[in-house]
């Protein structure tokens, strides 16, 4: 895990990430606090890149992936940040001498079955669940606890939409090349179950539908979120887009846009945490955000308590006049919880949330520096002083982008001392301006 943050205003958007990560291994895990997830996108251009989530894509670890990148594009540049973040795309999406043939194929088998396994238990499960209650099952139980479990999770699919950035032909392209290994992870998996032909082509379905769609309700430990940020030639104001990114199937990049945000004349400021936000937002909005969640769910149990204790109180009521009672109760019960919950929220926003944002819309670029680090740092200590694990630690790299500086380290963590590599330095930029190294 980690926590990340974007503090923007009309200036400058500074960027701030801390260095743990964290190695899961059948022995366990082990944290390490000195990982790069903060890079420069371009050499010679304001934009910056923050990755968390999983430290590698298809078998590659990130920082590569965006050194790589970075040294393709050379001096290229795009008029929008949109622009940018569709050539880094389209750069994951060709990047075949990354991802050969061979890694996109062990990527799919394995993502296909671990899905097929996750079906499989939940089959299980509810096969456990009858013969704890009846003592025994019948293959007919099975057969149909089978289909409804298949059918549920395919229905699903079926009503999620298509991803925009991949073709309608793509699911057809994956079973032409793949669909003989399909089929033979589909006989591993489900070979004890009675299955129909119907529900053979449905996991078939689903199968296909885990590369050419994205379920808010599905975590895959391979996902990856990456944030963009910064200006275009022709932006006025720094803008940020975050996108969830999963894999790469013939060629094909499985991803989604998962939030963005764009400094205007009307929007002067704002501040995005990513990955372990809990922090930013107590500080934000004045209340820890689980806390407000549990305060929520008990008053409105104890709504729910308070109207059945009235209306079974009453005597003179037959059970017709209670249930009428009671409906219309509950019914100005959600009001007053909605009516609560508005009121608290603009408290929160006129006490809390905009005064912080109207001094960030002021704030020059070492201060929004300043306060990008002390956001994480919170985050950071937070774990530090519970018995939470420690999954935020270690130095935090901070970075401002603006439009006439361009993309600048303010603290930046190095495993090497940089007075004993100056070529290091001098290698950076091979090429600046009409001078070119030899």
């Amino acid at each position: 895990m980690t926590a990340e943050i974007a503090i923007m205003n009309k200036e400058a958007i500074a960027l701030a990430s801390d260095s743990a990560v964290t190695s899961i291994q059948e022995n366990g895990q082990k944290i390490f606090t000195s990982a790069n997830k903060l890079f420069s996108l371009s050499k010679y251009h304001p934009v910056g890149i923050m990755v968390f989530g999983s430290a590698e894509f298809m078998g590659v670890p990130w920082e590569t992936i965006i050194k790589i990148y970075r040294n393709n594009m050379g001096e290229k540049k795009f008029d929008t940040l949109k622009e940018y973040v569709n050539d880094f795309t389209d750069f994951l999406d060709n990047g075949s001498p990354l991802f050969p043939d061979s890694v996109q194929k062990e990527y799919l088998l394995f993502t296909v079955y671990s899905y097929f396994q996750f079906i499989k238990n939940k089959i299980n499960d509810q096969v456990d669940v009858i013969i704890t209650e009846k003592g025994e099952i019948t293959p007919k139980d099975i057969k149909k606890i089978t289909s409804d479990v298949i059918k549920a999770d395919y229905d699903k699919w079926k009503k999620t939409i298509c991803l925009p950035s991949i073709p309608e032909s793509h699911a057809r392209d994956i079973i032409e090349k793949y669909g003989k290994n399909i089929e033979e992870l589909k006989k591993e998996v489900f070979e004890e179950l009675s299955i129909s032909k119907r529900l053979y082509a449905r996991l078939e379905e689903i199968a296909t539908s885990l590369f050419c769609k994205f379920r808010e309700d599905v975590a895959s430990d391979s996902t990856s979120k990456i944030v963009i940020a910064g200006f275009g030639e022709k932006d006025i104001f720094p803008s940020l887009k975050s996108l969830g990114v999963e894999g790469v199937v013939n060629n094909k990049l499985t991803y989604k846009e998962t939030s963005s945000a764009e400094i205007s004349f009307e929007n002067s400021a704002m501040i995005m945490p990513f990955a372990q936000r809990e922090m930013v937002d107590t500080f934000m909005e004045g209340i820890d955000p689980h806390y407000r969640f549990l305060n929520e769910i008990y008053i409105s149990e104890m709504f729910e308590e308070y109207t059945e204790l009235i209306t079974e109180s009453i005597k003179k009521y037959i059970h017709e006049e209670k249930q009428k009672l009671k409906a219309k109760l509950k019914k100005i019960n959600r009001k007053i919880l909605v009516d609560y919950q508005k009121k608290l929220k603009n408290h929160r926003k006129k006490t809390y949330t905009a005064p912080v944002m109207s001094v960030v819309s002021m704030l020059p670029k070492d201060e929004l520096a300043a306060m990008a680090e002390s956001l994480v740092n919170l985050t950071s200590f937070k774990r530090k002083v519970t018995f939470e694990t420690e999954t935020v630690g270690g130095p935090i790299d901070v970075a401002v982008i603006s439009k006439g500086d361009g993309f600048i380290w303010v603290k930046r963590k190095h495993y090497f001392k940089p007075e004993l590599n100056p070529q290091f330095f001098a290698n950076y930029y091979r090429k600046v301006g009409n001078y070119e190294e030899e």
